[in-house]
């Protein structure tokens, strides 16, 4: 029969942690930002979030957030707290929507998960029906009807968040693959061949051509905040000649 040892001297072991104090919703979702701001929409488990707040216990956040489509909800509407909604000084109904544009993209640069998750809960936060009851506003003074001035503010959000995930999944596949801008027009050449050859497509050969020359500089290239006003200006133009309101 084996002998039981006797355990160490209660000096020798660590001192357990102090009983945590309670934790606020707030903390949780802080906690899961940073984790989908460093690692992606992907990162965000509800045992990487305890561990971030160090429990080892999952199972203590429900208490606060339900589930993880709640913890979602409430990502999603703290990052929409960060979109301001321009001043009452802003009478120009274009320049009050072109800031609110400008600001959402602003806030997807800095989450870029959130284009990602945005369109897989309801945009039902306080945050969210904020924004959506600005633009309503905006075009119920311009005697728009509510149906129409809320699907104008969809292509507007579509527009953002459609290029907020196109930049995020080009940012993330650039970041894991460290690319250098040579590096990338060296692929584009494997792709393309040396573009010395007559080509069915002479214009997107031409356009190809130009990115591929080592010596054209790629800051002519429209980058992303570039895209974003000229998408945003054809959009706003579109909508001034459907309601006869040039602005």
């Amino acid at each position: 029969m084996t002998r039981e040892l006797s355990p160490p001297p209660i000096w020798s072991l660590p001192a357990p942690p102090k009983r945590r104090r309670d934790l606020s919703r707030d903390e949780i979702v802080r906690a899961a930002i940073a984790i989908a701001n460093a690692g992606g929409a992907e990162a965000v488990t509800m045992r990487a979030v305890a561990a971030r707040l160090g429990s080892s216990a999952p199972m203590s956040l429900y208490r606060y957030v339900r589930n993880k489509d709640g913890l979602v909800d409430l990502m999603l509407d703290a990052a929409m707290a960060e979109v301001r909604t321009p001043s009452e000084s802003v009478v120009d109904w274009r320049e009050g929507l072109a800031r609110l544009a400008r600001s959402m993209w602003e806030m997807t640069k800095q989450h870029r998960w959130y284009a990602r998750l945005v369109h897989t809960r309801p945009p039902a936060g306080p945050n969210a029906c904020r924004i959506h009851e600005y633009v309503l506003t905006v075009f119920a003074d311009l005697g728009v009807g509510l149906q129409t001035a809320s699907d104008f503010y969809l292509l507007i959000n579509r527009h953002v968040i459609g290029l907020a995930l196109q930049y995020a999944d080009t940012a993330y596949v650039q970041s894991d693959a460290d690319l250098t801008v040579d590096e990338i027009r060296q692929t584009a050449r494997s792709w393309w061949g040396q573009m010395d050859t007559e080509s069915p497509y002479p214009h997107l050969q031409q356009l190809m051509r130009r990115f591929l020359d080592e010596h054209n500089p790629t800051d002519g290239w429209a980058g992303p905040d570039t895209q974003l006003e000229i998408g945003l200006g054809c959009l706003l133009d579109g909508i001034a000649n459907r309601i006869g309101n040039p602005g």
